[in-house]
């Protein structure tokens, strides 16, 4: 290995992204390693001498992007060691390579590896374990960052692998099964992330909900597992000098308990923004889709929520269009849409996948259908979002600014460029604060200012 060091000196590296925060997560990590390791982040100026493309499989439509931006980025970077990575790449590595599309293919759980597989990958060696079986393995692939190009918020990723197999969904057959990160190594890793300036941490994962540190081997940690619960990183990262907001990622329902909303209600850093995984809000639609609650209980989850905190921002995801579902179906869900009064909802229509056991359901849904449900659920979450934010009208909150951004705005002298503050609520709500209206004091990004909405 010795005569593999610096192999990468001065290498010009790019690395695409697509799909969700965790795999923009485990981009940085591997993009911060790799320039350790001696590569330079490639500008306009460079082509790449390595292209890292970070795939998504959530969708078909996922696999056909990530297979056009292959495409394209050998295009534009000739002579360039085209190297595939991520969820699509674990299904298709065969495919990939056989057909010339990629180089050289890095499994989930061996990104960790990226610098040790490239080099020896650069140096002639046989590489056997780039891809391994990800189904059978059970630790934690423990990458981490110690910063971001956003300077105020940072995702840190916490959790692994999904066991829920979901009827629509690939993910559990690409990213594997659960595992957890230990606590002492998040915590090392925040503690980084604070010194750097950060101020706001997103826990994430596949599936956070499921999140035990005891309950997969950790063999890249550093401390022994001790069976330590979501609620427990939460108050923990809290903790850490610096941090003045933790917030949550996606969550599946059963998360939520009396024990769990009680800690999180008496940790001031805690934000009361809870992404609920929904996916449907009808009942036999929910059990098509193998999902584990009925919306009775979902909205059981919502109103305990609500008890514990004053307004939390509720959030969730909807598929319409799922084989089988009727037009009574969508309307139950529509009408139990309406009633939960949900602050955001994201409205996908319903996307065959390959694979899954939705891909081979009877009573497939025309596009026209899905589309005309689709738009109907997005006027109710824009009225919805706009009933939510419209009750804290007069109220003061506390937005953390993130960046300045310029406007033209409207004024009696005509149209002027005005400069904002731009942040986030704890609820997430997106506010632009004029920076003429900013005390001195207060004046910068990063700093939690007080606003009146």
């Amino acid at each position: 290995m010795n005569t593999l060091n610096g192999i990468l000196n001065e290498k010009y590296i790019t690395i695409y992204t697509l799909g969700c925060k965790v795999n923009q997560y485990e981009s940085d990590a591997m993009l911060e390693a790799l320039l350790s390791a001696g590569c330079i982040d490639s500008d306009a100026e460079h082509t790449a001498d390595i292209c890292i493309i970070n795939t998504c499989s959530v969708t078909n439509m996922a696999d056909r992007k990530s297979r056009q931006i292959i495409h394209r980025l050998r295009k534009q970077n000739p002579g360039a060691l085209i190297v595939g990575t991520g969820c699509y790449v674990q299904a298709a590595a065969d495919e990939l390579l056989i057909g010339g599309e990629v180089d050289l293919v890095i499994g989930n759980n061996r990104k960790k590896d990226v610098v040790r597989i490239l080099s020896e990958h650069l140096g002639g060696g046989d590489i056997s374990d780039n891809i391994i079986d990800i189904g059978a393995d059970h630790d934690f692939e423990n990458l981490s960052i110690t910063s971001t190009s956003e300077h105020t918020r940072a995702y840190v990723k916490i959790q692994d692998g999904c066991n829920n197999f979901c009827t629509y969904c690939i993910i559990p057959y690409v990213r594997g099964r659960i595992r957890s990160r230990a606590l002492p190594d998040i915590v090392d890793e925040v503690t980084h992330l604070a010194a750097s300036g950060i101020r706001e941490i997103v826990l994430t994962g596949i599936n956070v909900s499921s999140y035990d540190d005891a309950s997969s081997g950790n063999a890249d940690s550093t401390a022994h597992s001790t069976g330590h619960s979501l609620i427990d990183v939460i108050t923990a990262v809290a903790a850490v000098p610096g941090i003045l907001r933790v917030r949550l990622s996606s969550l599946e329902p059963r998360v939520i308990t009396e024990d769990f909303l009680r800690v999180a209600a008496a940790t001031p850093e805690f934000c009361p923004h809870f992404h609920l995984s929904l996916q449907s809000a009808c009942n036999r639609t929910l059990k098509a889709m193998n999902r584990k609650y009925t919306i009775e209980e979902y909205a059981d989850k919502c109103s305990l929520i609500r008890q514990y905190f004053d307004r939390p921002a509720l959030t969730t995801d909807v598929i319409v269009g799922f084989p089988g579902e009727t037009d009574e179906d969508f309307e139950e869900t529509y009408r139990n849409l309406e009633a939960l009064k949900l602050y955001e909802m994201h409205v996908f229509k319903y996307s065959r996948r390959r694979g899954t056991v939705a891909d081979r359901m009877p009573d497939q849904i025309d596009e026209t259908v899905k589309h005309s449900r689709s738009e109907r659920l997005i006027v109710l979450a824009d009225r919805l979002k706009a009933e939510y934010e419209e009750s804290f009208r007069g109220e003061a909150l506390e937005v953390l600014t993130e960046e300045i951004i310029h406007k033209d705005i409207e004024t009696p002298d005509g149209i002027k460029n005005k400069s904002f503050y731009r942040g986030h609520t704890k609820n997430y709500m997106l506010i632009d604060i004029p920076c003429s209206a900013v005390k001195e004091d207060s004046v910068g990004v990063n700093r939690i200012v007080e606003w009146t909405v």
